[in-house]
Formats: structure tokens, C-alpha cells, sequence
């Protein structure tokens, strides 16, 4: 039976950890899963309360649950992985997703579901190994998805606190034209927050949304830089030219490929 489990968790980890064809494959399927955990939780809003929502809940939190449990299974520090960031957001975003099969439905579980998108940053890394587009863009990516993470999770607090109090915002597209109106302060006012939570929720949009959305404008905009540390003072970022390291002066050998 221990030799049974060992080899079931040798080819899991396998799916999770391989180089293999069929491993990269299940890697992005779990990323299109992700991305389809994303588009459902927007278009539930327009949905709020049916029972098909509910079973797709259900659905989606045993999905989740599997991959969770399988990942801390392979792993080889369980506690280290379970105390992570990232596997908190799961755990939180699973109990999110089954709460509704023990008739709890509250709301602050319903916007801990955006801490699904944590995981993108785990995708990132495998998208920075798999592709040199993504290697030789990581800080406009990383410094996009941190802008986008805010903006869905934001969204998410504004329509959980404003539905059913605020006539304006019935559905997440109408949270999400407030956000980003308010995130560009643009503000055209045909939608506002009233109170004290409205009004503290606006001006951490407005905080914190402009300060990421200026750092990827200038992320977007500065020479482009390459990620390589330096073996005598560990600069890592660099010209995609240099041969030397401006920091040190030390001999750099950045790998590179062609033209690509």
C-alpha cells in the first residue's frame, strides 16, 4: 500500500513539477481553470442567489479542494506551503465556495474569492520559464497583474458593501466601471459611495489604484531592463546590452537568444 502511495504521488508530482508535454499541458489547463474561476465569479453577480449558482460554487470549491490537496501532498514542506500566502488564499477561497452547501453565504467570503487571483503569481513564474516573452517583459507583467489584482479585488469589496444599499450598483460591472472611473479619477458621479465605508473605500481606490497605475505607466515607458545578477555584487538588473555591470564593473555574461 506505501509503495502504492509513493508511486500515485511520484506521477502527480510529475503533472505539477515535469517537463514533460502532458505535464506542461496540465499546467495551463490549470491556468484556462483559473481564468474560467475568474469569469464565473463576474458573471455570478448578475445571478446572485440561484440555485445554479450555488451548485457551481459547490463545483468549483471541490475542484479547488482536489488540486489543493494533491499540491500539499507532493509537497516537500507541507507546513511551509500550507502557511503561505498563497495556500491561506485557498483555504480561505474553498471554505468561500462550499460556505453556501452549509447555509452560510456571508459576504466577506464571497470577496475573499478574488484571493483565487494570488495564484497568478505562481503562474507567472511558470510563464517566465516556458516563454522568453514573459522573461524578457516580467516587470510590465508583474507590475499589470499587481494593477489588475487590485482593481478585481477592489470591485469586489465595493459590490459585496454597496448591493442592496446603493440603487446604482446591482450588478459587478456596474462596481467595476466605479472602480476604474474612480481609480483614473475620471469621476463622472453617476455612481458614489455613500458613508463613511463608501467614502474610505474611494479613497483607497484612488491611493493605491493610482500609485500602481502609474508605476506600470512607468514600467511601460523606461528602457527595458534584464534580470541577471551580477557574480560579484549581485546587481540583477541590467541594460540588455551590457557587458559590463554599471554597479561594479565586473564581466557579465547575460544569456540571450539571437533576435528573439
Amino acid at each position: 500500500m506505501a509503495a502504492e502511495a509513493t508511486d500515485l504521488a511520484g506521477r502527480i508530482r510529475r503533472f505539477y513539477e515535469g517537463t514533460d508535454p502532458t505535464s506542461v499541458r496540465f499546467r495551463y489547463a490549470l491556468l484556462l481553470f483559473d481564468l474560467a474561476v475568474i469569469a464565473f465569479l463576474v458573471a455570478s453577480s448578475f445571478f446572485h442567489g440561484s440555485l445554479a449558482v450555488e451548485v457551481l460554487d459547490a463545483a468549483i470549491g471541490a475542484a479547488i479542494l482536489v488540486d489543493f490537496a494533491a499540491r500539499l501532498w507532493i509537497s516537500r514542506n507541507r507546513w511551509r506551503d500550507l502557511a503561505h500566502p498563497a495556500g491561506i488564499a485557498d483555504l480561505i477561497v474553498i471554505v468561500s465556495l462550499l460556505a453556501p452547501v452549509v447555509g452560510e453565504n456571508l459576504a466577506f467570503l464571497r470577496v475573499a474569492r478574488s484571493l483565487r487571483l494570488l495564484r497568478s503569481y505562481q503562474l507567472l513564474a511558470r510563464l517566465r520559464r516556458d516563454y522568453p516573452f514573459f522573461r524578457r517583459n516580467q516587470d510590465i507583467v508583474l507590475s499589470a497583474t499587481h494593477l489588475f489584482i487590485f482593481i478585481f479585488v477592489m470591485t469586489a469589496l465595493v459590490f459585496e458593501t454597496q448591493r442592496g444599499r446603493n440603487p446604482a450598483i446591482a450588478n459587478y460591472v456596474d462596481a467595476l466601471y466605479f472602480t476604474i472611473t474612480t481609480l483614473t479619477t475620471t469621476g463622472f458621479g453617476d455612481i458614489t459611495l455613500p458613508g463613511t465605508v463608501g467614502r474610505l473605500l474611494s479613497v483607497m481606490i484612488m491611493i493605491f489604484g493610482v500609485s500602481l497605475f502609474l508605476r506600470l505607466i512607468q514600467v511601460l515607458f523606461r528602457p527595458q531592463k534584464i534580470h541577471f545578477a551580477c557574480r560579484q555584487c549581485g546587481l540583477d538588473r541590467h541594460d540588455s546590452d551590457s557587458i559590463h555591470c554599471k554597479h561594479c564593473g565586473a564581466l557579465l555574461n547575460i544569456p540571450h537568444h539571437g533576435s528573439e
